[in-house]
């Protein structure tokens, strides 16, 4: 499977953009790098995080319905209203039924989301098909038929399914697996020792009790037992998500008879069918240790506990589309425990997030017709071109890798692909059934439909202008098996990109932004992927060996930062991630000092050009983070928190140590020699 590295991760920040247009009124009310923002009481050399956002950090207090509160927090809410104002417009249209209309089917759609009475009057009715039919499974092949139903309807128990290229022909479509089946997000949840995990284990079996009850489970706490040592013997068979960044690793190609064998003549063939994939001879299972286990544990775990298993996780991931008592039990623990928000997002946002999430690219649409102008990607591309000439020239410049692999890294780079803003053709939702009046229903039919339109592709060719996000998405990412680099309208906006900005500004937020994801084409990962998105090695073994040498500085370094408690920074989880901090800053500094404003030193606001543009990589990482949710990132996340994402490349730069006179004694300071640079 090949991975696909994003700016930030999705649940994180920000998964809704505010407006990228040209000469807004807040654009230019606003001041793009306000002085009363910074913290002069901290030394920059100390803390640079600290020392540009401080203020605003002490003035901005995350809200209770948030798990952090930054600058992608301040867009977000700018943007909601946006997009709020084109479903409520849909949405007061949708009593003249037109089941063709896209703007009639998100109306629709929103219509049956905001009806909370009706919702709570259905209460688990709306899953009743579902949950009777697991009940009436007899058998291991009822129960293994159960669950290819049910990801063919989106619901996807156990495992994920999908079809994607595969990573050593990329020009064919492969069907594959990949490990699934926890309540927890990570099987770290199910094995570590310190107090915070104990506690949150304990706060889940809890939780479980509490929906096994509201779901009449004669015994629940039995229940739940059983289906926490279920998802523990899973969790045990799980691979890291350290393992995971391993593209060798996840690239395991069975033919049908190769797995039945490896998992205790588990019948693939039938499930295949079940799938909607009969005639494919051969699958890429991705943790090949995780299908083995639950192949077993289908003979020795008994058919009632599977059926309990499969009762409870569908309701748990459907809770949030369910009834209040559903809903709110679900926040209790995935909300307040986890992460610890205190209440929920009003129920709009939640309901703009799920049809941004389900049908993303008709709300995208209508987004783009309404905020986005021609002139931003015209800009966009113009410093993506500039940035690609510097990365270029930085290639050429390194003294520690051959003639033979540079010659194929630039033959790398300058076949990226870039897409910007939206794509050439929209996906077409015409057969998408919606209601205006029940909104489980409108949630499944929309998942079923992505789940046809995905195995759809197998037998096609490989469609490259398909994207990953929606355009109002605030987020960037590189795809390898496309060698692609992408960026949605969404992120065309300030603090990233504004126009009215000086280039110090530009090139600190999206300058940066871009350099980070052409770096992933040179991560630790991206660099085992050729020009034609290939699993393909090109370097010669020297130089990679410079390279894992290289990175291993990255990697120490960060493992260095300790984040709460005892927790530290996950260096080699992290890994891909800072290599493209580091060189995505170092290769936007570079461009920007290549402008007339870079190579001038004219002072604005008291700030000379170099120190606008190190304050400007700042403000983009700005937040607050409540502990709970920083805890949770640290074991799933493979973003450093943002104060090191700051931080961390900054202490390697000295173009940022002769900005603000960092010397030693200074706590950012390191050592010419122990400074991490690779690209």
């Amino acid at each position: 499977m090949s991975f696909k590295s994003t700016l930030l991760t999705g649940a994180a920040l920000l998964s809704l953009s505010a407006f990228a247009q040209d000469g807004s009124k807040e654009s230019q009310s606003r001041k793009l790098l306000d002085p009363a923002n910074v913290d002069r009481s901290v030394k920059p050399g100390d803390d640079f995080f600290q020392y540009a956002n401080g203020s605003w950090l002490k003035n901005n207090p995350i809200p209770s319905t948030e798990t952090r509160w930054g600058s992608f927090n301040e867009l977000q809410e700018n943007n909601y209203a946006t997009l709020q104002g084109i479903l409520e417009d849909a949405a007061s249209k949708s009593d003249r039924k037109d089941p063709l209309s896209r703007r009639w089917k998100i109306g629709a759609f929103y219509k049956s989301g905001m009806d909370q009475a009706a919702i709570d009057k259905a209460g688990l009715q709306p899953l009743s098909p579902v949950l009777r039919r697991i009940e009436g499974i007899k058998d291991l092949s009822g129960l293994l038929k159960e669950i290819g139903i049910e990801h063919t309807q989106g619901i996807g128990p156990l495992f994920s399914f999908y079809v994607a290229p595969d990573d050593k022909n990329v020009t064919k479509q492969m069907p594959q697996v990949f490990q699934g089946g926890l309540g927890m997000p990570d099987r770290d949840y199910y094995f570590n020792k310190d107090e915070r995990t104990v506690k949150i284990r304990s706060a889940y079996e809890t939780y479980m009790r509490k929906v096994l009850t509201l779901m009449k489970d004669p015994q629940p706490e039995v229940t739940a037992r059983q289906i926490m040592d279920m998802e523990t013997r899973l969790a045990e068979a799980s691979m890291s998500r350290v393992d995971m960044r391993d593209p060798y690793k996840m690239y395991n190609k069975f033919d049908l008879n190769g797995l039945t064998a490896a998992t205790s003549g588990m019948d693939w063939r039938t499930l295949f069918n079940v799938l909607q994939i009969e005639g494919q001879d051969s699958i890429i299972v991705g943790q090949p240790k995780f299908f083995a286990t639950a192949a077993e544990m289908m003979k020795n775990v008994s058919l009632e506990t599977w059926k309990k298993y499969l009762s409870f996780h569908l309701v748990n991931d459907m809770a949030p589309y369910l009834s209040s008592d559903f809903d709110e039990l679900r926040f209790s623990f995935y909300g307040r425990t986890l992460r610890g928000q205190q209440e929920q997002k009003p129920r709009w946002k939640r309901v703009l997030t799920v049809i941004d999430g389900s049908v993303g690219e008709v709300l995208g649409q209508m987004y783009v017709d309404q905020t986005f102008k021609p002139e931003a990607k015209q800009r966009m591309l113009e410093l993506v071109n500039n940035l690609q000439v510097t990365y270029a020239d930085r290639i050429n410049r390194l003294d520690w890798m051959s003639a033979k692999t540079k010659k194929a890294a630039l033959g790398k780079l300058n076949t990226f692909m870039k897409k910007i803003g939206y794509p050439d053709k929209w996906k077409d939702y015409t057969t998408l059934e919606i209601t205006d009046n029940n909104y489980v229903a409108n949630i499944l039919n929309a998942a079923a439909f992505e789940y046809k339109f995905n195995i759809s592709k197998l037998g096609r060719p490989v469609d490259k202008t398909e994207w990953g996000m929606t355009p109002p998405t605030v987020n960037a990412y590189y795809n390898p098996a496309f060698n692609e680099i992408v960026f949605p309208a969404g992120i065309l906006q300030y603090p990233f990109f504004d126009f009215s900005a000086d280039d110090a500004v530009n090139y600190g937020g999206i300058g940066a932004v871009i350099g980070h994801e052409m770096t992933h084409g040179f991560d630790d990962q991206g660099r085992q992927y050729d020009k034609d998105g290939n699993l393909n090695d090109w370097w010669t073994k020297d130089d990679a060996t410079k390279f894992d040498q290289k990175a291993k500085v990255v990697v120490n370094q960060f493992n260095s930062y300790t984040v709460l408690d005892s927790m530290h920074v996950n260096g080699e989880l992290t890994l891909g991630e800072n290599l493209a901090d580091l060189g995505g800053l170092a290769i936007a500094y570079e461009a920007f000092k290549k402008t007339a404003q870079g190579k001038g030193n004219t002072a604005i606001d008291g700030f000379t050009p170099d120190q606008r543009f190190f304050l400007s990589w700042a403000q983009v990482w700005r937040a607050n983070t409540r502990p709970e949710e920083m805890a949770s990132r640290i074991i799933t996340d493979p973003h450093s928190p943002n104060e090191w994402r700051c931080n961390g490349p900054l202490s390697n730069m000295q173009e940022f140590y002769n900005a603000f006179n960092v010397k030693p004694g200074d706590k950012m300071y390191r050592p010419a020699a122990e400074r991490a640079k690779v690209w």
